[in-house]
């Protein structure tokens, strides 16, 4: 059995997803989860592009320790410093180097000949190395480059320093024959290829990032980068909770090992999917809440007899559980301390009451409180930046009905405390809402899309809304909940104004493309 580092990039590929921008705090509880998931490696940012993703990157690297934090850097040396001041603080600095090889991205991009790549890849390599103990070197676009120019500049940069090479698939457009040929291609014509582990990132563009990640492990890869439910730019990228499970359900066809805790999957996923703001699809592999549903009365006779008849993979093997009674309204504080600790949350003294507060109130309006109502709750009070000037909802009231106009009226707090107030109509309850707030408020908004969802099941399930829109040419996301559907959809809308002061990382005007 051969062991395979996972290298996550959940929060750098993955954070690119449009409308995805996630504050300092968000950053950190999903990288404090992906420390818990046993991520080898995770990319927490790239310093360079804004200060915010700068601090969240040196954050996240003086809070991780058993997990290696690296970032993102063009072959620059503006961007090398920037990492090294952001990393240097981990508990193993490491930095992700990148420089396209391919034709069209060397003649039309970069606008330098081989010979100028080649050199550049080299000098910035090594002045990389003066800094870092470990530096990933990144050839983008490698599944359209040429195959001896890859051999020559791999064996270069290994001589200057490189002890990890990546050779991504950036556009998804190879296939798992090509991607694994590739591979052992370098394998067997880089002479110095033994000083070096070789990595692999796929995008999923024509949906095959898994198979083509595979069949380079399968071709020398000792190395795969990928992110948490897929997610990342375009069509996002390899999933990694699907090859964790591949390689242990097929252990007779994949002997590969990782040190991923597979029964933190469905945690992992669903925060994730919560502070990113993008839902994981009903029919997803591994984590989609079809993936162990039974609807064909044949498929249902079989499981009930014997699960494994229509089951190769056992919920339970990726951490899904039935909701079940955790606390109720006579709870205490110590029980629901114990509670959120087992949870894998780590609330300061002023949170943990501000979250005892939240969870006593929702007691009072639900019967069950679930596993996945505190989810809810805590993480929402975990990543809340209180100390950051933002629009805040003070009260709202919506008059609506079948014969009269709606109309909304709504009281907010500005960044700089002033109160604000007024009244609007629309066509709909949530849009009267919304125009009011919009009245209100300074920024320019575009709503997008708004999508209504429950936590849970039954009438009283907590209602949750995720939007996106775009705030002064921000494209963001915003999520709210509560138990009242208008309630969820006001702080999901406010959520996502906010975002314009507290994301970590402004979107680029130029995106980083390659891995």
């Amino acid at each position: 059995m051969r062991h395979i580092n996972i290298f996550d990039t959940t929060l750098r590929d993955g954070e690119q997803s449009p409308g995805v921008n996630l504050n300092k705090l968000e950053k950190l509880e999903i990288a404090k989860q992906l420390e818990r998931f046993g991520v080898d490696i995770m990319e927490a940012g790239f310093p360079a592009s804004s200060q915010g993703d700068f601090e969240a990157v040196r954050e996240i690297a003086r809070t991780i320790k058993n997990s290696s934090v690296t970032g993102l850097a063009r072959s620059v040396k503006g961007d090398i410093d920037a990492a090294w001041e952001a990393l240097k603080e981990g508990a193993e600095p490491r930095l992700h180097l990148f420089l396209a090889t391919s034709p069209i991205h060397m003649t039309y991009k970069l606008k330098k000949t081989p010979e100028e790549v080649l050199q550049t890849a080299v000098k910035t390599v090594a002045y990389a190395r003066e800094k870092f103990p470990f530096v990933q070197w990144s050839a983008e676009d490698a599944s359209r480059s040429d195959l001896d120019f890859l051999v020559k500049i791999i064996e270069k940069v290994i001589d200057a320093g490189a002890s990890v090479i990546n050779l991504p698939d950036t556009v998804g457009y190879t296939t798992p024959e090509d991607y694994g040929k590739m591979f052992r291609y370098i394998k067997e014509n880089v002479p110095n290829i033994d000083k070096a582990v070789l990595s692999a990132h796929c995008h999923d563009d024509l949906g095959m990032a898994v198979a083509n990640s595979i069949a380079a492990v399968q071709n020398g890869a000792s190395q795969i980068e990928g992110t948490i439910n897929g997610i990342g730019e375009r069509a996002g990228n390899a999933s990694l909770e699907e090859i964790a499970v591949a390689f242990t359900i097929r252990k007779d066809h994949y002997p590969f090992t990782s040190s991923l805790v597979l029964k933190e999957i469905k945690r992992t996923s669903d925060l994730v999917s919560k502070l990113t703001g993008m839902a994981v699809p009903p029919n997803k592999a591994v984590v989609g809440r079809n993936a162990f549903a039974h609807e064909s009365g044949i498929h249902q006779d079989g499981v009930l007899k014997h699960a494994s008849t229509y089951e190769i993979i056992s919920p339970d093997l990726v951490g899904i559980q039935s909701n079940s009674l955790v606390l109720g309204k006579h709870s205490g504080k110590h029980a629901f301390k114990d509670k959120i600790n087992k949870l894998g949350y780590e609330l300061s003294e002023e949170k943990l009451l501000d979250a005892f507060t939240a969870f006593k109130q929702l007691t009072d309006q639900k019967k069950e409180v679930t596993d996945e109502d505190l989810f809810t709750v805590l993480t929402d009070i975990q990543t809340d930046l209180s100390d950051v000037p933002k629009y805040s909802l003070n009260a709202f009231q919506v008059h609506y009905g079948s014969a009269n106009l709606p109309t909304a009226t709504v009281s907010l707090t500005s960044p700089d405390g002033r109160k604000l107030e007024t009244a609007c109509t629309g066509n709909g309850s949530v849009e009267a809402l919304y125009n009011t707030i919009d009245s209100l408020i300074e920024e320019e908004v575009h709503l997008s899309d708004f999508n209504l969802s429950s936590v849970g099941k039954g009438t009283d399930a907590l209602a949750e809304v995720n939007v996106q829109m775009v705030v002064n040419g921000l494209p963001v996301a915003g999520r709210g909940s509560a138990q009242d559907v208008l309630e969820a959809s006001a702080k999901a809308f406010i959520n996502a104004v906010n975002r314009v002061f507290t994301a970590a990382v402004p979107k680029m005007q130029t995106k980083i493309q390659m891995s």
